[in-house]
């Protein structure tokens, strides 16, 4: 059940790591959403942006794990109370780490650790893809993907 997913970025990891926790990157490829975190581990962390409950949705929220620059983020992960009621009850773990491989990085993004039945496995089965298609589109051109949402 666990989903992961590799990708090979034509940039640094100084810089795929700007593109994943600075504003402006993570509103350009998470679909309009800022991430609101401290990003010390155990502070609270949320994806928030455009949505169901207009434009300060909560799409993602959950705990920083781990966060060492340019290398590694992890972070609980709940989906934002505008997509289930019981919320708060389902939870997974998302790690995204970052290692260079000659003049390029490697991008691994593992989500694990999954409540049992949770609903939002199979779009995030779907959404990863396309978000870490972006990501690496973004950190290479400075444009995004165009997918007609």
């Amino acid at each position: 059940m666990d989903l992961r997913f590799d990708f090979y970025i034509d940039a640094t990891p100084e810089h795929v790591w700007h593109v994943l926790t600075s504003d402006n990157g993570v509103k350009s490829t998470f679909f309009g959403c800022t991430i609101q975190s401290t990003f010390q581990v155990g502070d609270e962390m949320a994806y928030v942006g455009p949505g169901k409950d207009g434009d300060d949705t909560v799409h993602v929220y959950g705990k920083i794990l781990q966060f060492d620059p340019h290398h590694i983020f992890s972070f609980t992960e709940h989906p934002g109370p505008a997509y289930y009621e019981n919320h708060a009850e389902l939870q997974s773990r998302v790690t995204i780490t970052l290692e260079p491989i000659g003049g390029c990085t490697k991008l691994t993004l593992i989500q694990d650790q999954w409540t049992e039945n949770h609903p939002s496995h199979a779009s995030a089965s779907n959404n990863w893809p396309m978000m870490l298609s972006s990501i690496k589109t973004y950190a290479e051109t400075g444009k995004t993907l165009d997918f007609g949402f």
